[in-house]
């Protein structure tokens, strides 16, 4: 009779999806100046947009700047766009995440349009966003993201984009094939 293998103790697996994550994330400059974190429960992602008075665009209200939530919901859609794929990977095993050329080569996918509705003041405060994939192919995909504060059910601003994918095969594709 054959042993098992036994599987990994389940700390193990949640701290190599969020080192993962990690990985992803600091690899985009720009995450870094806004300030934006990811909270990961599973395989669902919730962007947290702390407040930073640099985020205000009209002192007098005070109000986050249109731009700094615009680029907080892009943000937003283009990692969950990014962490599904990645998820998809990681759990068929297809990607060693601790590889230095895993998660740090990997190409994020580029915005073809972007519709964001703001329907109230941002207020001075943290900001929360979850995206959901309408669609998502080998080219194209259809994200819409929702923004809030204190509630849920009330909604600062949303948005829905369309992105262009990385093309995967030239990624997976053998070097030589590259050359030709």
């Amino acid at each position: 009779m054959t042993a098992r293998a036994r599987p990994e103790p389940v700390q193990v697996v949640k701290q190599r999806r969020d080192a993962a994550l990690r990985r992803l994330v600091t690899g985009v400059p720009y995450i870094q100046f806004l300030g934006i974190q990811f909270d990961r429960r599973g395989d669902e992602l919730t962007a947290v947009l702390p407040f930073d008075e640099k985020l205000i665009g009209n002192p007098m209200l005070p109000a986050i700047h249109g731009g700094a939530t615009a680029a907080f919901l892009e943000v937003a859609a283009i990692i969950e766009l990014s962490w599904s794929s990645l998820w998809e990977d990681m759990e068929q095993g297809r990607l060693d995440v601790a590889a230095p050329e895993g998660i740090d080569q990997m190409r994020l996918p580029k915005t073809i349009d972007f519709a964001v509705d703001y329907l109230r003041s941002g207020l001075p405060r943290d900001a929360y966003a979850r995206a959901r994939i309408n669609r998502s192919g080998r080219r194209y995909a259809s994200v819409h993201v929702e923004a809030w504060q204190d509630n849920r059910s009330r909604l600062f601003a949303q948005a829905t984009g369309h992105f262009l994918m990385p093309d995967r095969q030239a990624d997976e594709a053998p070097s030589s094939l590259l050359a030709t």
